[in-house]
């Protein structure tokens, strides 16, 4: 009897071992489907253009463990323009106090997505130190101690927009907000230098918060004076980007006084336009109801 019994036992659990494995295959599958990170709302501003055609990379590092107090404005900086950038139809990445290792993998996200129409916009907000002729973003976790630190924690932003138009990039285009007093430079510099001209290559347009060799202090408010403007000029109409980074110089330059002014340098050879996403055109049938509703 108990020979009997023991094989019918060990095949019916057997059998239901098969009906809750496969349940449960089912469930994981669906939960994977359901959990997939949903993408960014597009706003198409201009119908020759794919979503995946815009791409930006937006970076704010506000808390810096060697600096005296944080750099409040920018973490609202990058959520404010990262906001604005998604209403024009930008996928965007955004990465808030950056390390080196995260800055590297932001880029290499960056440049996977870039296909021969995309138009790419890369924003930093933080300190930025020249060396040897380059601009290098400092990531929150960097240890410079003199400008060989400099080269090796830092992330070049001339290497960068190189490598973005290596990568097939139709358009490149930079906000760099990183020329402020930082505090690193005092370790092997008498005094802040700012930042040195950005290398361009055709078709690169790149706004630096200053001029070459200066630096500006962070006056208070919600953003920075570039931000801020910047933020105007995007919102007031669908305009060339070329129109509105040159108004953002000329916004801020006014604002303070000519204490802060901006450059923009350009090689661009076509116009391209971004801002505020037309209102859907309402249908006969909602003109209808709205009508009936008077």
């Amino acid at each position: 009897m108990l020979r009997t019994t023991a094989p019918r036992a060990l095949m019916t659990v057997a059998v239901l071992l098969g009906l809750l494995s496969t349940g449960l295959g089912k469930t994981l599958r669906l939960e994977k489907l359901h959990s997939r990170p949903t993408s960014a709302s597009y706003l198409s501003v201009d119908s020759a253009l794919t979503p995946t055609d815009r791409l930006a990379l937006v970076i704010g590092n506000s808390s810096y463990p060697d600096a005296d107090a944080p750099l409040q404005q920018l973490a609202s900086d990058a959520g404010a323009l990262a906001n604005a950038l998604r209403n024009d139809s930008f996928l965007v990445d955004v990465v808030e106090n950056a390390r080196h290792a995260d800055i590297v993998r932001a880029i290499d996200r960056l440049k996977a997505r870039v296909r021969p129409n995309s138009i790419v916009l890369v924003y930093f907000a933080g300190y930025g130190v020249q060396s040897g002729g380059q601009n290098y973003m400092i990531p929150v976790d960097a240890k410079i101690w003199d400008e060989r630190d400099v080269r090796w924690d830092g992330v070049s932003i001339d290497r960068l927009l190189s490598e973005l138009k290596n990568s097939g990039a139709r358009m490149r285009l930079a906000v760099i907000d990183a020329s402020r007093r930082n505090p690193y430079e005092r370790r092997f510099r008498s005094y802040s230098h700012g930042l040195t001209p950005i290398q361009t290559s055709e078709n690169t347009l790149v706004l630096t918060s200053a001029a070459p060799d200066q630096v500006v202090d962070d006056p208070d408010g919600v953003h920075t004076p570039l931000t801020t403007a910047l933020l105007k000029e995007m919102n007031s109409s669908t305009r060339s980007i070329q129109e509105i980074f040159e108004g953002t110089r000329a916004a801020v330059a006014a604002a303070t006084q000519n204490r802060q002014v901006p450059t923009v340098s350009s090689t661009v050879v076509e116009n391209v336009s971004i801002g505020p996403a037309p209102h859907s055109p309402i249908s006969s049938a909602e003109r209808g109801s709205r009508s009936r509703r008077g």
